[in-house]
């Protein structure tokens, strides 16, 4: 009896070391955590007035602040601190520092939460990129891009720099490489309307590294792992590579007219997710040439990856979230977390996730709703502006500091 004692005191013991040790390791919780990660922030603006809800998930904590213009376009930059702020229609972009840094293994708290000095005037700024400490638009209204480095955000008087590639206004969009090139599209004029029908790279100083070597009947959308970048467009998936190679994809077979108007990045290189309303969401594999379906419906709201980039996300307008294996497609879990949505709403929800949570805007309802991603019904509604627009998650998945 007492060596059966002895041992479950070890066992015990050994239990309380184990964990003790994993809390210092700064091990953050599995997936079906009862909290968000402490470090995780939600910007949340207004289509109608001025007013931002930013969110602390993991404490329903709402701060209020007031950026320049409403309704504008929300993206979190690669360094995941700031968030920035697009208003197409006012020519400028202003950028909103969450205060918080990453160290590798915790957080900082840096600062409060403000708006950054540096903001950006250019010519219809709408479509964003964000790579290293580096920000991009390009201006619809000349063709140029503005491009702004995380050191210089809180320099007071900062502004984006343009890069004037020699282009014309168009509906355009660019990336950069690792190398450091940008491609960047080219409207050529051999389609009628604003988008662009070609790609060519360019270097910092907007001098020409590669031509383009295919023209297409018209380009929107695109993402890059860096080495590739995948443009979609109604001759195929054009794929350029940082050399300045370029070849077009194939749509697949009973596509008809339907292309690609949306590409993700897919969590690894060479690897994008392409999504279009008129057939539903695909692997595209730029190694292999193949592109293979996830779901294959006209019934998709939102398509969105997951921050961990570990999940695919795809909210129907019937309200039901599905939730899709990132590395292989599979449905993990799907339910039904809001109610139908008409196809010819024009105040339609707005989804972005984390590893753990969704977080959907209601514009209706002034509300942005946290669904569990491991347990679809459980939903939390957190009250914001009259009439949110858009989201961005932005912070660190991590809930350790010093």
């Amino acid at each position: 009896m007492k060596s059966n004692r002895l041992i479950l005191y070890i066992f015990l013991l050994f239990i309380t070391v184990f964990a003790a040790c994993k809390k210092e390791r700064g091990d953050d919780p599995i997936i079906d955590a009862d909290t968000e990660h402490s470090y995780i922030r939600v910007l949340v603006n207004d289509e109608l007035t001025n007013e931002l809800s930013l969110i602390t998930p993991a404490t329903g904590k709402v701060e209020k602040f007031t950026a320049r213009h409403p309704k504008s376009a929300l993206y979190t930059t690669a360094s995941g601190r700031y968030a920035a702020l697009v208003h197409t229609s006012f020519n400028f972009v202003e950028i909103f520092d969450s205060g918080l840094e990453f160290h590798g293994d915790h957080v900082d708290t840096k600062a409060t939460p403000k708006f950054a000095a540096l903001t950006g005037e250019a010519n219809k700024p709408t479509h964003f990129k964000t790579k290293g400490t580096e920000i991009i638009t390009f201006n619809d209204g000349d063709g140029t891009l503005s491009i702004a480095n995380e050191n210089n955000f809180h320099t007071a008087g900062a502004k984006m720099n343009a890069i004037n590639a020699g282009g014309i206004a168009h509906h355009g969009a660019m990336t950069k490489f690792d190398n450091g090139n940008y491609a960047i599209t080219v409207k050529d004029g051999s389609v009628a309307g604003s988008l662009p029908e070609r790609v060519k790279l360019i270097n910092a100083s907007g001098a020409q590294v590669a031509a383009s070597t295919i023209q297409t009947t018209g380009i929107h959308g695109n993402a890059s792992d860096g080495k590739v970048s995948v443009f979609g467009s109604g001759s195929g998936l054009l794929i350029v590579d940082q050399s300045g190679t370029q070849r077009l994809l194939p749509h697949p077979a009973g596509f008809g007219t339907a292309w690609f108007g949306t590409i993700l990045e897919g969590g690894s290189d060479g690897k994008f997710i392409g999504y279009t309303a008129a057939k539903g969401a695909y692997f595209i594999n730029t190694t292999t040439n193949t592109i293979t379906p996830i779901i294959e419906s006209t019934d998709i709201m939102q398509c969105k990856i997951d921050r961990a980039e570990k999940n695919l996300l795809v909210l129907l307008h019937d309200g039901t979230l599905k939730l899709y294996d990132l590395a292989n497609g599979a449905l993990k879990r799907e339910g039904r977390v809001l109610a139908a949505t008409a196809k010819d709403e024009t105040k339609k929800p707005t989804l972005e996730a984390t590893g753990r949570y969704a977080y959907i805007t209601l514009p209706k309802a002034g509300e942005v709703h946290q669904v569990n991603l491991s347990r679809l019904a459980e939903i939390k509604k957190l009250a914001v502006s009259a009439a949110p627009y858009r989201l961005t998650i932005f912070g660190f998945e991590n809930s350790d500091n010093h």
